[in-house]
């Protein structure tokens, strides 16, 4: 994909990995549609961006991609304003091991409702231009991690969606391809919430080796994640392929065999 002059919406936008990617995909010549939930930071960012960028190639929506409603509204209102959508990066995420049903919607729930509301506006059949989504998970769903279960849970579930949904989507011809992006720790304010107990409740006593585990695979700087995905971008072969991101090897694919069962349109 050429990506001059695309179109993209990213969510968790106003910080972090997400901010990092909005960065990147306007220096290769997109306009961004930044959506978050901080109002207050997310304007920030967008301020900071016009700094370098032409005012016009970005736009933020406050939006709480968990509400379903808020989340097609952020949708609408970014294709409004740009005439089309191209690409996708459902990056907004949350570690909440207390209140864990939150992480489970903000995570998995919200990425698989932005990956359909995103093909609905994309794919050729319903009229759009085609695309890509990418949906940012984590080295956490690829292996256990103790003391955050059900973050690991949330991670794997959007690996495993991205796959199949990336197949559903060759088989349809929808001509989007669905990739996934998942880091090991990245340097992000998210990591501050191992030090709350109302984040981690009853795993807040074993944070001393959380932090252990984060020095041991070291931190990555958000962006090297946005160069990940530029990568996905703007190679076209890539479909339901799952990049990893670490200190140690960089940028890299996960290798599977291969899948029993290829689906064919009819």
């Amino acid at each position: 994909m050429h990506l001059k002059d695309k179109v993209a919406l990213v969510t968790g936008a106003a910080q972090g990995i997400g901010n990092a990617c909005a960065h990147a995909l306007l220096e290769k010549g997109c306009k961004v549609g930044l959506v978050d939930n901080n109002a207050e930071v997310g304007r920030e960012s967008k301020n900071n961006l016009d700094k370098q960028f032409d005012t016009q190639r970005t736009i933020f929506i406050p939006c709480d991609v968990s509400h379903e409603e808020q989340l097609k509204d952020a949708f609408k209102k970014i294709f409004e304003h740009f005439g089309r959508l191209d690409i996708v990066v459902n990056n907004a995420g949350v570690n909440n091991e207390k209140n864990w049903e939150v992480t489970v919607q903000i995570n998995l729930i919200s990425v698989i409702r932005g990956t359909y509301i995103g093909l609905d506006y994309m794919k050729t059949e319903n009229g759009g231009n085609g695309g890509a989504i990418v949906n940012i998970a984590s080295l956490a769903g690829l292996m256990p991690v103790p003391f955050q279960p059900v973050y690991c849970a949330s991670k794997h579930g959007v690996i495993g969606f991205t796959r199949s949904v990336a197949m559903v989507s060759k088989a349809g011809k929808y001509d989007v391809r669905i990739n996934t992006i998942c880091p090991s720790f990245v340097n992000t304010p998210i990591l501050q919430s191992i030090e709350k107990e109302e984040n981690m409740g009853q795993y807040l006593t074993y944070k001393e080796q959380l932090k252990d585990m984060i020095n041991h695979y070291g931190l990555l700087p958000p962006p090297l994640i946005a160069e990940g995905l530029i990568k996905i971008l703007e190679d076209d072969t890539l479909n339901g392929e799952v990049m990893k991101i670490t200190t140690n090897q960089g940028i890299h694919f996960h290798e599977y065999g291969p899948s029993p069962f290829q689906p064919d349109k009819k």
